[in-house]
């Protein structure tokens, strides 16, 4: 919003200053600045409201230290975590922009759904909350926009080194800063993928393999891939979401790990330096993802041990989803594994410990666990291990995944 109203103040009256927002750095700065300043100030306000309604969370005793403690605590803390997000993005992000658009829909979706079951739970007296076929079918629908949009929009294109004939280079000299290249836009199904040499992958392929004429079905494989990635990330915090702190500050780190992708996807310079994909015009997406960084440690002022408010589902779904459909637009969704590490490892440790218990009782009569408790936050405290501790050692766990993450950019 901002940005185009001063973008027109600068082309019609050169108004000196105006011209400050065409620099992607100030208004990313701008974005953080802002939504430090809503979850800070508006969320202690938010947090004293929800003393006063009683919107508080129903602990449900699982024998963990100063678990009990806990009740009574405010829930519905996502919406200060949302409003960090959605606000700061309107003001400085380009709203024309399609993957500005496309991560507004996906945070306000996803929003929704968790702050729905978030209601029910609270205010409906029912701890179940919404049934998690609708969460899914939400997270399918996003899933859904995501993919086509990423396959059908002619606004999503990468650039590729397109390099001139034989005849036209014969007296090419690189000294002179002659080039036997030139940038090519084209619609394109590729992807990063880690410690490989060419590190690209192309979903196209998926169906290709079979015959190069079923090209135009390739969304047949690629969207259910997106979908399903969008299930698990935004499943993965939400079971992350189980300590105070840990979930958001583990986005945090996320956050500015993305931010790093996404700036130097959207750099002809940095991506042609360091040989990954440019995609024009992504670069926009370093305003929502500062805003991201910056509700998420404006929210941890308040989440962090002990908590004052917990975030509930409307901040834990519309987290995972929101860094599994940036990562895709950016495409370094295959990276999630790495820099997703700590949701993948609570994702995991819920799968095998139920599975474990499931094929133990109908081979031995008796179920058998792996894990004291899960997700593994929770093993790592029947072991008497603080809950701050936990927290921080995750954290740090989080911030070598993001720098290895990185890392992959060259090491192939």
């Amino acid at each position: 919003m901002l940005y185009h109203f001063f973008n027109y103040i600068n082309q019609n009256f050169d108004l000196p200053g105006s011209g400050l927002f065409q620099f992607i750095s100030f208004r990313a700065g701008m974005a953080i600045i802002t939504s430090l300043i809503i979850t800070l100030i508006f969320g202690g306000k938010l947090i004293n409201y929800l003393h006063k309604k009683q919107v508080g969370e129903s602990i449900r005793d699982l024998g963990l230290d100063g678990q009990m403690e806990k009740t009574g605590t405010p829930t519905m803390g996502g919406v200060i975590i949302l409003a960090g997000i959605i606000i700061p993005t309107i003001l400085f992000a380009k709203l024309n922009n399609i993957y500005i658009q496309l991560m507004l829909v996906s945070t306000v979706w996803l929003g929704l759904i968790g702050f729905l079951d978030d209601y029910i739970k609270v205010f409906k007296k029912n701890k179940k909350g919404l049934a998690g076929k609708f969460k899914v079918i939400g997270q399918i629908g996003v899933g859904i926009i995501v993919g086509a949009s990423m396959y059908w929009s002619e606004s999503v294109t990468i650039k590729s080194k397109s390099f001139y004939n034989t005849e036209i280079t014969e007296n090419y000299n690189e000294d002179k800063g002659q080039k036997n290249y030139y940038w090519e836009e084209t619609k394109s199904l590729k992807t990063t993928i880690p410690f490989i040499k060419n590190n690209e992958f192309d979903y196209s392929w998926l169906i290709t393999w079979a015959s190069p004429e079923l090209k135009n079905l390739a969304w047949l494989a690629f969207i259910p891939i997106i979908v399903i990635i969008v299930i698990s990330v935004s499943n993965g915090a939400n079971l992350t979401d189980g300590l105070d702190g840990l979930a958001t500050g583990t986005s945090a780190i996320i956050g500015i790990t993305l931010a790093i992708f996404a700036y130097l996807s959207g750099n002809l310079v940095f991506s042609d330096y360091l040989n990954i994909i440019y995609i024009p015009n992504s670069s926009e997406l370093v305003i929502f993802i500062s805003s991201f960084v910056g509700a998420c440690i404006g929210f941890l002022w308040y989440n962090s041990y002990p908590a004052k408010v917990f975030m509930g589902d409307t901040g834990s779904l519309a987290l995972g989803g929101i860094i599994a459909v940036f990562a895709i637009a950016i495409r370094k969704e295959l990276l999630i594994p790495i820099f997703c590490g700590v949701f993948l490892i609570e994702n995991l440790s819920v799968v095998l410990q139920v599975s474990y218990f499931k094929f133990t009782k109908r081979k031995y009569g008796e179920g058998k666990r792996i894990f004291l408790m899960s997700p593994i936050h929770h093993h790592y405290q029947k072991k008497g291990i603080h809950e701050a501790k936990i927290v921080s050692r995750f954290w740090i766990l989080g911030i070598l995944l993001a720098v290895l993450s990185i890392v992959t950019l060259k090491l192939r």
